[in-house]
């Protein structure tokens, strides 16, 4: 059976441009978490993301490529772009058939969607751009990326709500481990802090109201938390095969030893209330990497009053109740906040990095425990801990379940 390794990593986030970046801003608390800058807020009851706002699409594109790329797709290229360096892959050399792209997404290019729907509206249909479709199409990063590097291996997106980075790196693991590839570019990217957006999550009351203290509005596990606080960004992942890593030279980061997915099947936005099915995503990637336990666990944490509580539940139900208080537990939403499709992504890259450096990140805003989230959360401060195996979990609307295994190289 063949082994998979992770050897690139990219991340575009509110709290930093690259992984180094994100990193350093994850361990001091940093919160990427303010008021939103990219469009007036008036009349909105919420008024507050994780927006990227040093981003800038002129100094990574030409001005006519970055004109025909919706946001999300320029954080997608990016993000590979740094993956892809960091790998130290020479692409000119490589049988590019044998190298694909998967990307996730929730819901794509939808600032584009929303700028051309309102020419629509204000004028007529001959003022739609030619490349709304392209711009758009959930599918446009991954293709773009595979474009970028001439990549002619499998390449195709995955949507699945908040899950949709979990399942696309799953999908990409076992494509490698099964033969079919030999490298994979795969992660997530979304770029959703639009007023649509915004104004859709606020009135089904799935995000936080907390627009006084922004930075203090994502705030995972606390008895105060009052929802999810919308995010933009992408985080890309080289996963390559482990004897091919190792024959030219490049030292992987860690190998993906499990990947569960299961489904709810209970409702399209709320989780099931008895965690079960979480559980069982959570166990399938034990169990596939031979472990009743790790070390650390990356929560999907996401700040809303069931997701939290049915989280610690399945934690519990799949590790044991006596293991999963010994594991460290951390939630990068409460930095960045919730990055829907690009979240498990975002959140895999901090998995690895904590076991590189042998730390975990804080779960900030971690201020009055919740009684019902009763387990380790790493809370306000960053803490130092031996780490040889993780585990990152991704839950999605719908009842989408992923969870991703790692271990260092032995």
């Amino acid at each position: 059976m063949r082994r998979v390794v992770i050897t690139g990593i990219g991340a575009v986030t509110p709290i930093g441009l690259s992984k180094e970046e994100f990193w350093r801003s994850l361990l001091e608390g940093k919160s990427g978490v303010s008021h939103i800058t990219r469009f007036d807020t008036s009349g909105f009851s919420v008024r507050i993301a994780a927006e990227i706002k040093d981003f800038s699409p002129e100094k990574f594109f030409p001005p006519k490529r970055a004109r025909r790329l919706d946001r999300y797709t320029q954080l997608a290229i990016c993000a590979s772009r740094e993956a892809v360096e960091d790998s130290k892959i020479d692409l000119s050399k490589e049988d590019t058939e044998k190298i694909g792209v998967i990307t996730g997404s929730g819901v794509g290019g939808i600032e584009t969607w929303e700028e051309q729907h309102r020419k629509l509206l204000n004028g007529s249909p001959r003022f739609i751009s030619p490349f709304f479709i392209p711009m758009m199409i959930t599918n446009s990063a991954s293709a773009e990326v595979s474009i970028e590097f001439g990549l002619k291996g499998p390449s195709f997106c995955v949507a699945s709500a908040c899950a949709s980075s979990g399942h696309a790196i799953g999908e990409a693991y076992r494509m490698i481990k099964d033969g079919l590839v030999d490298v994979m570019i795969t992660g997530g990217t979304e770029a959703a802090v639009t007023p649509l957006t915004v104004a859709g999550f606020a009135n089904m009351r799935a995000i936080s109201t907390r627009n006084d203290e922004p930075e203090k509005a994502s705030r995972p596990f606390d008895k105060e938390r009052d929802g999810f606080v919308l995010g933009e960004g992408a985080g890309i992942l080289v996963l390559e095969e482990y004897e091919r890593a190792i024959r030219r030279g490049k030292k992987p980061y860690c190998e993906i030893t499990g990947f569960g997915m299961t489904s709810d099947a209970y409702h399209m936005t709320a989780p099931d209330p008895n965690g079960i099915a979480a559980a069982k995503a959570i166990k399938l990637a034990l169990d596939e990497a031979g472990l009743e336990t790790v070390d650390y666990i990356n929560a999907h944490g996401t700040s809303t009053p069931l997701n939290d509580k049915i989280e610690t539940m399945a934690v519990k139900l799949a590790l044991g109740e006596k293991n999963a208080r010994k594991v460290a537990i951390s939630s990068t939403k409460s930095m960045i906040g919730h990055l829907l499709g690009a979240a498990g992504a975002c959140e895999l890259i901090a998995c690895v990095l904590s076991m590189r450096d042998g730390i975990a990140h804080p779960t900030i805003n971690l201020e009055n425990p919740d009684p019902e989230c009763d387990l380790d959360y790493v809370p306000n401060k960053a803490r130092k801990i031996k780490i040889e195996s993780s585990l990152s979990n991704s839950f999605g609307f719908g009842g989408h379940n992923s969870c991703i295994a790692l271990k260092t190289i032995s």
